[in-house]
């Protein structure tokens, strides 16, 4: 569940990232420059640079990754010192899972620009999708260290996701717990720290975060299995017969579905 869970995550937080030149990796916060640049303080060379990774910007969210790529090699061709463009390189290259090349990216978005904390989230996505967790977690850290960032919510969730994968329980709750602070309403957030507390036996904590999203339109058909494994488990009939009827009526093809008609609640 944990890693179907942060394979979505993934996805999301690429996209969001991608939209991200401006808000994730673009124009980075002030206390991430030198000095308080303004529009007219870039060089005609400049100028022209950050059209092109605009127009990158926008083919890589079209989902035209190779005419992202051509126009990002023109951006950086005309201005190498623009980080975000290294960064966008990265995420381009992550979307391809040309991994090296990714890292290389946002390698070169850091030494341009070690403060972005937009980028060391990244490059922490990056290492928690091959399996490095430590390294992960160390960019992930330094992101959250960074007083500018707003943002924090996505990295502890992404940190702990990572942290789940690898099998660190209690290191990935406190994660989520730090992320369900921040944004209470994120379902993927509110589901996973649902399923660690489930695996643990705590099934009352698990509903606590689990109840609200099973009553929202956010539900899907893991959440609601979840609740009804929790309601098998604490013997709650009536929560056991609501949430099986709107798994079956909502998701009647799931194979969670096909769980609860054969009643196999050890899936």
């Amino acid at each position: 569940m944990v890693n179907g869970a942060l394979m979505r995550a993934l996805r999301v937080l690429l996209a969001t990232c991608l939209f991200g030149l401006v808000a994730c990796s673009g124009v980075a916060p002030r206390t991430e420059k030198a000095d308080l640049l303004t529009a007219s303080d870039e060089t005609e060379t400049q100028k022209r640079a950050r059209i092109r990774l605009e127009l990158a910007v926008n083919y890589f969210s079209e989902g035209k990754t190779d005419i992202a790529l051509d126009e990002l090699k023109r951006s950086i061709a005309i201005d190498p010192t623009l980080f975000e463009s290294h960064n966008l390189r990265g995420l381009i290259y992550l979307r391809m899972n040309e991994y090296e090349l990714a890292e290389d990216g946002f390698r070169q978005a850091l030494v341009l620009n070690p403060k972005a904390a937009t980028v060391q989230h990244n490059y922490g996505l990056l290492l928690c999708q091959q399996g490095r967790t430590a390294a992960a977690v160390e960019k992930f850290g330094a992101a959250l260290a960074n007083p500018a960032y707003n943002e924090r919510a996505k990295t502890w969730m992404l940190q702990g996701l990572c942290q789940a994968k690898a099998g660190q329980i209690q290191a990935a709750e406190t994660s989520l717990l730090n992320a369900y602070q921040l944004d209470p309403g994120n379902p993927v957030v509110a589901y996973n720290l649902a399923v660690g507390m489930f695996q643990r036996g705590d099934y009352a904590q698990a509903q606590r975060y689990l109840g609200p999203l099973n009553s929202s339109p956010l539900a899907n058909a893991e959440s609601l299995w979840l609740g009804v494994k929790i309601a098998k488990r604490t013997g709650d009939a009536s929560a056991l017969r609501v949430l099986g009827q709107g798994l079956q009526q909502r998701f009647p093809s799931s194979k969670q579905a096909l769980w609860l008609e054969r009643q196999s609640y050890h899936e």
